[in-house]
């Protein structure tokens, strides 16, 4: 069945989900922020069919989130290397990991992050970059621009 595309929709969120809002992507995405690069790597760590990452792959190739760098010329093999674009995700999977160790973790989550330059464990948290308040649902009013 093919997709509907969300691209048109003036709405932020929704030309996101165009990019990145299919199953797989964001546990392509997290699998690149754990150092992933390689078709293969991905395809083992994943379990997924071949077409899938394949053409998972190649939207977010054509998306900017990764470009695609040759390893090798015999056989051609290619690295997909995360751009600015695609690091931007980085805060985006961490509030999806938050989510999902608050509200669908059976007990504890299986992962924690660890702030390297203080060397403490922490959670993600949302500021306003002007007060370092939090910003919430409730402290946030959106405006049309």
């Amino acid at each position: 069945m093919p997709r509907t595309s969300l691209n048109g929709m003036r709405c932020s969120v929704a030309r996101t989900l165009d990019v990145i809002g299919e199953w797989w992507t964001m546990l392509i995405m997290r699998d690149a922020f754990r150092g992933v690069t390689r078709f293969e790597d991905f395809h083992r760590s994943l379990g997924i069919a071949r077409t899938v990452l394949a053409a998972r792959l190649d939207r977010l190739v054509d998306n900017g989130v990764f470009v695609r760098s040759p390893y090798s010329e015999h056989p051609p093999r290619s690295e997909y290397i995360l751009t600015d674009k695609g690091r931007d995700l980085f805060p985006v999977l961490l509030t999806l990991m938050q989510w999902g160790d608050r509200w669908v973790s059976d007990d504890d989550p299986p992962m924690r992050l660890v702030h390297t330059p203080c060397e403490h464990v922490t959670s993600p948290r949302l500021a306003c970059e002007h007060c370092d308040g939090d910003v919430a649902h409730d402290t946030v009013r959106p405006e049309p621009s």
